[in-house]
């Protein structure tokens, strides 16, 4: 097997993958027997009718289908391991040549975490805290006025004026589409067509569209950038601290699916921290 890398912009990665009829043959010709033995032909049972008249019957689109459902996950994660990725979303498969007695060939598109530049953030928060503090309340002592801590939102804010975010087109499509499935299925709720919805918003499918992307490039980058931070500022979640959101699962299917989430749960209360000491002035070190 022979596989090309090539690095695109947000660290999206390109693997062209060769893989030659030897590797693909066994495969092959497992699955396509054991779709012969489903052919049923006038005169003869099922699986019964002679080779050259049941392939006929076949589909060979089906058959390559099956094939790579099967090989493609194996080849994927060997690639990987070969090349020392570290993919953070789901592959994009593009299949370039797929026949019988010739090599097979795709293209597989991922991602790996985006570059990301953090800039002066804390020298942005002190100034949010330096703003807050500063408010002062008609009918109070100005002398006696205590500081008003920001909020989450004017943190995030305040970030993001200074973090640079390279994202990988792949992740911004993908967030993009979660968010309209996700307006899709709302309105479906309330028994409109999503063409209902944007006549009634005034907008189009193109303005609404830029309008998720936009907020998928804060969503994200805020998120990476998050991440980061906490490294910076050395926040750490304890396994406990997860095991405590677990407990609390109303029923036991949920704490089972929490269970199997527990790195996601993790990345979530570590923003979390990170956003609540970044929202304390005492620990905000320029």
């Amino acid at each position: 097997m022979l596989t090309a890398l090539k690095r695109l912009p947000g660290n999206t990665v390109e693997l062209t993958i060769t893989i030659p009829w030897t590797m693909v043959q066994s495969t092959y010709e497992r699955i396509l027997n054991e779709l012969l033995k489903e052919v049923e032909l006038p005169g003869f049972r099922r699986g019964k009718a002679p080779k050259d008249l049941a392939l006929k019957q076949i589909n060979e689109s089906k058959v390559y289908e099956e094939v790579l459902k099967e090989m493609v996950p194996k080849i994927y994660a060997d690639s990987v391991k070969e090349q020392g990725l570290q993919p953070i979303i789901s592959p994009h498969i593009e299949v370039l040549e797929a026949k019988a007695k010739a090599d097979w060939k795709l293209k597989i598109t991922t991602c790996e975490k985006p570059e990301i530049s953090l800039g002066n953030y804390r020298e942005a928060v002190r100034k949010l805290h330096d703003k807050s503090g500063k408010i002062w309340v008609p009918g109070e002592d100005k002398d006696d006025k205590k500081p008003k801590e920001p909020t989450v939102g004017e943190l995030l804010e305040a970030l993001y004026t200074e973090i640079k975010v390279d994202l990988s087109p792949l992740i911004l499509e993908q967030e993009v589409n979660r968010m309209l499935s996700n307006l899709i299925e709302q309105t479906q709720k309330l028994g409109l067509t999503i063409e209902q919805y944007l006549a009634a918003q005034n907008k189009t499918s193109d303005s609404i569209r830029d309008e998720y992307t936009a907020q998928a490039k804060k969503t994200l980058g805020l998120e990476f950038a998050l991440e980061d931070i906490a490294e910076a500022e050395k926040v750490t979640v304890e396994p406990a601290e997860i095991g405590s959101v677990i407990k609390n699962a109303k029923t036991e299917a949920e704490r089972r699916n929490l269970e199997s989430q527990r790195y996601y749960i993790g990345s979530i209360l570590r923003r979390q921290k990170t956003l609540s000491q970044l929202l304390k002035p005492a620990i905000v070190k320029v």
